[in-house]
């Protein structure tokens, strides 16, 4: 069969995350893994993941930003996490060690510059190969910087490819307080972004408070994107981008990914009670966020897709007509109803995503 369908670049993933934390084997079907899972009860999604290297594979998904995470959290935190620094640290590196893993299997290849890069794509864009074989590229990113020891540790991380940092997740930071809080940044948050601009990340300002947003894009010189946040015009919440934000990013040329955890996509949602099909939570949703910023950029230059699918959640909080991750091939058909063009449609589904990393490894 002749596969025109686009490829597509998912810039937020918690994949090692969920191999090492939810013991998901990912080399398996998100059937099979759903199978292994049923009767557990430890998390509000088993039984209910919708990732997989297959069905990444199976929905063309050929290059993903793929994220280490592990939070430190003081006495009088509630949020999970570790007790010390050097233990997010060696969290980290246990999720790097899987990545590292996969890549001997042949499962997935590490993407670090601009060749390896523009190789990757190509192969990816060849259809003599079969999709099935082909590896899942990563570029690996750090959500929330709490597992730097000291700065010290990122010139590590730097060295073994990390190529992407969003200082905050949620609530207080070792480096960036993050959602549900309203912090500037203090002296740690921007000694980390000057070692960043030194080193050439790019700048994830995902979770950042406002008051960090603006300081970030007033002292941070080098590439910027907001790997996984919607419009908080439709879904009012901290969580998600005002306008102005979204105007700062345009400004700056930065690409925003389009988040699936319908909590962001729809209003008032509650976890663990709303219900995505009763709630209008439908995958076509997702398209009314990225109007919403075309309106304000005034092009299609500046969305994408980060889905972060799986990322503590799964079918119970995804849009109810995805399956798997494989169903991001829907969003095409869905884009064209609504008005966009075949170019528009490849800038959506890989093309911005590929400009700004040109640019930044240039």
């Amino acid at each position: 069969m002749d596969d025109q369908r686009p490829l597509i670049i998912d810039a937020h993933i918690d994949i090692s995350m969920n191999a090492m934390e939810w013991n998901r084997d990912l080399t398996l079907s998100v059937e099979e893994i759903r199978d292994r899972e049923k009767g557990l009860t430890d998390k509000l999604d088993r039984a209910k993941g919708v990732v997989s290297l297959p069905a990444l594979r199976e929905g063309r998904i050929g290059l993903v930003v793929a994220t280490q995470i592990a939070r430190f959290v003081a006495l009088d935190s509630d949020l999970p996490g570790w007790h010390s620094p050097a233990q997010a640290w060696a969290q980290s590196q246990g999720q790097l060690a899987w990545y590292k893993t996969m890549e001997k299997l042949g499962e997935m290849v590490q993407i670090t510059n601009l060749t390896e890069l523009n190789s990757h794509i190509d192969m990816w864009e060849d259809r003599s190969i079969a999709d099935e074989t082909k590896p899942i590229g990563f570029i690996l990113s750090l959500e929330g910087a709490d597992s730097l020891v000291n700065l010290d540790f990122l010139d590590t991380a730097h060295q073994y490819g990390l190529r992407a940092l969003g200082p905050a997740h949620y609530g207080p930071g070792r480096y960036a307080n993050g959602t549900g809080r309203d912090e500037a940044l203090g002296e740690p948050g921007l000694a980390l972004l000057k070692k960043m601009d030194s080193l050439n990340l790019i700048l994830d300002v995902t979770h950042l408070t406002d008051a960090a947003f603006d300081q970030a894009m007033d002292i941070y010189t080098g590439p910027v994107w907001a790997s996984h946040h919607n419009s908080r015009t439709l879904v009012p919440h901290q969580r998600q981008l005002t306008d102005d934000q979204i105007k700062t990013l345009v400004e700056r040329d930065a690409v925003i990914g389009a988040s699936l955890d319908v909590w962001m996509m729809v209003p008032g949602w509650v976890r663990g009670q709303s219900d995505p099909f009763k709630d209008g939570a439908a995958l076509e949703v997702i398209v009314d966020h990225w109007d919403h910023i075309c309106q304000i950029a005034g092009n299609t230059n500046h969305i994408a897709i980060g889905s972060d699918l799986d990322g503590m959640f799964g079918k119970e909080q995804s849009p109810y007509d995805l399956e798997t991750i494989a169903d991001l091939q829907k969003l095409p058909e869905l884009l064209t109803k609504r008005g966009y063009s075949s170019t528009d449609i490849q800038k959506i589904m890989h093309g911005n995503w590929l400009r700004l990393l040109r640019r930044a490894w240039a």
